[in-house]
């Protein structure tokens, strides 16, 4: 049986593997965020796709980079973790 420490143990350290993976991507869009909407301000374009666009196509670019990190983080997390604790060790 998972004792209660140990249960919230293993849902902190999936919560903090779930905030490695997704900085990347969510770091990417902020900054497309921004420099487009820097951009909008200066030429007063307000185009509601040259928003969307960009934004979408640098996070699938960075997902596609980063897809080796991504899975290695989480089969660690699911090797080192959850398989031993569904296994009873």
């Amino acid at each position: 049986m998972l004792s209660e420490a140990a249960f919230f143990d293993v849902l902190r350290q999936g919560l903090w593997v779930s905030v490695i993976i997704s900085a990347p991507i969510l770091a990417v869009a902020l900054g497309v965020g921004l420099l487009v909407g820097l951009f909008q301000a200066l030429t007063s374009i307000q185009e509601m796709t040259l928003t969307f666009v960009p934004k979408v196509g640098a996070m699938l670019a960075v997902f596609w980079v980063t897809m080796s990190f991504m899975t290695r983080h989480l089969t660690i997390y699911w090797s080192d973790t959850l398989i031993p604790l569904i296994a009873g060790g």
